[in-house]
């Protein structure tokens, strides 16, 4: 996407990236578009970055498009399905899935209780961000189908390095040589 300047339109609830800090960008103001991906966006607002949420499109006169995902009959869980929820976050300061980063560790899915459990980690262990990617994780996984409760661990061993991003995500961050 190309950067775009708008307006807010109301009040604006955003958090600051990357310290994860609320915030409210007040109504009539100008901000620029960096990013809008995954149903969110990464916006500049007096030199700082912020992250706007997809609920709250309509403050800067965008709209959002969420993946769906068809219930097969079978009554499972489809883990394709939960790995392509997961594929649609992405990380607020760069235009790169969680999934390419390397964030995700593991999936298990029980099938008896319907329960998701991921692991993830974070690019740094301090990141403020990594309340609001562990609540996209949670929010996006319960919207496959037959799951009924996602249970996000976050966790810091391994550490996360660039080693763990796809290839293309290495050629899109400029890190593959």
């Amino acid at each position: 996407m190309q950067q775009s300047m708008v307006v807010t339109l109301r009040d604006c609830p955003a958090r600051r990236v990357p310290s994860g800090e609320p915030a409210i960008i007040a109504e009539g103001n100008f901000l620029s578009i960096n990013q809008s991906l995954g149903g969110n966006f990464t916006v500049t607002y007096q030199g700082n970055m912020y992250r706007i949420d997809g609920t709250d499109a309509d403050a800067i006169g965008q709209q959002v498009e969420l993946p769906s995902f068809e219930d097969d009959g079978s009554g499972e869980i489809n883990e394709a399905q939960v790995w392509a929820a997961l594929d649609s976050i992405f990380d607020p300061e760069i235009p790169i899935s969680l999934v390419e980063l390397g964030l995700i560790y593991g999936v298990e899915i029980d099938r008896a209780t319907r329960q998701v459990d991921i692991r993830m980690t974070l690019t740094a262990p301090g990141c403020g961000m990594g309340p609001v990617l562990v609540a996209d994780v949670e929010y996006r996984t319960a919207k496959v189908p037959n799951v009924d409760r996602v249970s996000v661990e976050l966790v810091f061993d391994p550490p996360w390095s660039k080693e763990m991003m796809t290839e293309e995500a290495q050629l899109e961050a400029g890190l593959f040589f």
